[in-house]
């Protein structure tokens, strides 16, 4: 393995020097790598398979003695899967922001992931690993914690702010389900409606199309506002911000490359939300169709997630798995609300079958229409491509949810 020049000099307990040279040749901090699982045996091949220079501790306390400043990727053992090592795991990991930690676990079931990456564990690998697929996870969190810290500043606290504005998160757990047409003309209403500035922030960081779907042309990105991170305020994001005419909406394009993703997590992302929503009356967050840590830590922050489902068996299926995971998660049910997008289609299913199956009431029905991927195709929202159409009166009563007085004057 290539990836990290590891600076351990092979004995446990010994303390973790601060190496002089660099690794990938960046001039970045070398990065460390640590094993830590109390089974003897499976620390001994994960400390094998790792190879020389990477040091094994039984458990956490024996790594954060050894710990010195030093950046240090933890790859932590199937002992970590339970509650009670997961929890000793979050507060390392909270206290000292040079360890970033991976796991490798004997099952990789949606509790314990779930469970992992609210720990602040970066990414979870079923054994036994491939030893290419192990490398790549180490090589992402050392990348990551190659890069100045970021995650432990505090949040924005600006003098004369008034209340927040209202984070509305768009989510589904299967990709193609319409949410990015839901987030884009939901927020295109808002910014309307309402008198204040209204953000969508696309937070799918690797394969995020906003831009496209909105025509729009960026010179900053997301990537932008984390690299400004620590001296990051309203006006510098509102510097970032492209902005949608002609209703003026506030967008915070995805990366331009998919590579960059690896450089935003969960912290960075909250950060950026809890700024925006000090000047903004709404922030429209537009997610990846699956969970990690950064779609945990804004559903955390969100005053509303809007779970998209279509009208097929998977899409329902995965959306049912979905309603499961954040049930474990302990997500208020209050703040979800479903979406049935596709809603009329005639595919042997119903709205209230739909219903029925995953236990949960509709708040809105959007119809299937041919004019939305017309007005996809053409990058301007079907509210404006086609204000009279069925999808966009939907979209309409959709965003009434949100803003009744202003949805009282529209219809008087």
């Amino acid at each position: 393995m290539n990836h990290v020049n590891r600076p351990f000099s092979g004995q446990p307990g010994e303390g973790i020097p601060h190496p002089g040279a660099t690794f990938g040749g960046g001039g970045a901090p070398r990065i460390a790598v640590a094993v830590v699982e109390a089974d003897q045996t499976t620390r001994s091949q994960l400390a094998l398979q790792l190879g020389n220079g990477t040091v094994a501790f039984g458990s956490v306390g024996e790594l954060a003695a050894s710990l010195s400043g030093t950046p240090v990727v933890a790859v932590l053992g199937p002992s970590f899967a339970s509650s009670d090592e997961l929890t000793t795991v979050e507060q390392l990991l909270g206290a000292r922001r040079e360890v970033g930690a991976i796991m490798v676990t004997d099952e990789l079931s949606t509790d314990v992931l779930q469970r992992a990456l609210r720990a602040g564990v970066k990414d979870v690998l079923q054994a036994p690993v491939d030893e290419d697929q192990l490398d790549t996870a180490i090589d992402r969190v050392a990348v990551a914690l190659a890069s100045a810290p970021v995650s432990a500043l505090p949040l924005p606290t600006e003098e004369g702010a008034g209340d927040l504005g209202r984070v509305v998160m768009v989510f589904s757990t299967k990709g193609g389900s319409g949410k990015s047409v839901i987030a884009s003309n939901l927020a295109v209403l808002l910014a309307e409606r309402s008198d204040q500035p209204v953000v969508l922030v696309d937070a799918d960081l690797q394969f995020g199309d906003v831009a496209v779907m909105l025509k729009l042309t960026p010179q900053h990105t997301i990537v932008d506002a984390v690299s400004s991170l620590d001296k990051l305020d309203s006006q510098m994001l509102q510097d970032i911000l492209v902005e949608h005419q002609p209703e003026k909406l506030k967008v915070l394009p995805a990366p331009l490359e998919p590579a960059f993703a690896d450089q935003i997590g969960a912290a960075e992302m909250v950060r950026i939300i809890e700024t925006l929503r000090t000047f903004a009356s709404f922030v429209v967050i537009d997610t990846p169709a699956y969970f990690n840590d950064v779609v945990l830590g804004l559903i955390e922050v969100s005053d509303d997630v809007l779970l998209v489902a279509g009208m097929d068996i998977p899409n329902i299926k995965n959306v049912k798995i979905g309603l499961q995971t954040l049930r474990l998660l302990n997500t208020p049910m209050e703040k979800l609300r479903l979406i049935l997008n596709r809603a009329n289609s005639k595919v042997k299913l119903d709205s209230s079958e739909v219903e029925r199956t995953l236990g949960v009431k509709a708040d809105a029905l959007i119809p299937s229409d041919i004019v939305v991927p017309q007005s996809v195709n053409r990058g301007e929202p079907v509210v404006h491509a086609a204000p009279k159409s069925s999808v966009s009166r939907a979209f309409h009563e959709l965003a009434d949810q949100f803003l009744p007085v202003q949805a009282k004057k529209r219809r008087k």
